[in-house]
């Protein structure tokens, strides 16, 4: 059981869960970056070049048009996955919030000894 509580300090401490986050974020930018250039801009910039060499295959011209709905797409798939991103690392923080024991009340003992201390300190 030793390994299991190891590896699960290990996993809820924060720089490792900020790493995973930061490689989830940037895979799914990733993709909306690869959207972009495949659906919008590189259709964009072949469009006067299919056109100017008269395309007649149907398939070229559907290769020139602008695909604006996957672009938009990868866009709600980013904020859907930073979403429930942010939801387990409120969740994680939660949990380390619960872990941190709250200050003991001192007992009557040592209220004393600290009433000692602060009389024996008075010039």
């Amino acid at each position: 059981m030793g390994i299991l509580k190891e590896f699960k300090d290990f996993a809820l401490r924060g720089n490792v869960v900020d790493l995973a986050v930061a490689v989830i974020i940037g895979g799914a930018f990733g993709a909306i970056v690869s959207s972009l250039t495949d659906n919008v801009i590189t259709p964009l910039l072949l469009k006067p070049a299919l056109k100017a060499a008269h395309a007649e295959n149907l398939e070229q011209l559907s290769y020139g048009a602008v695909k604006y709905g996957l672009f938009l797409s990868a866009i709600i798939k980013f904020v859907i996955i930073a979403f429930i991103l942010f939801l387990i690392v409120k969740g994680f923080k939660s949990i380390e919030n619960k872990k941190v024991p709250a200050a003991a009340e001192p007992t009557p003992t040592e209220k004393l000894l600290t009433e000692i201390r602060d009389e024996l300190k008075k010039p």
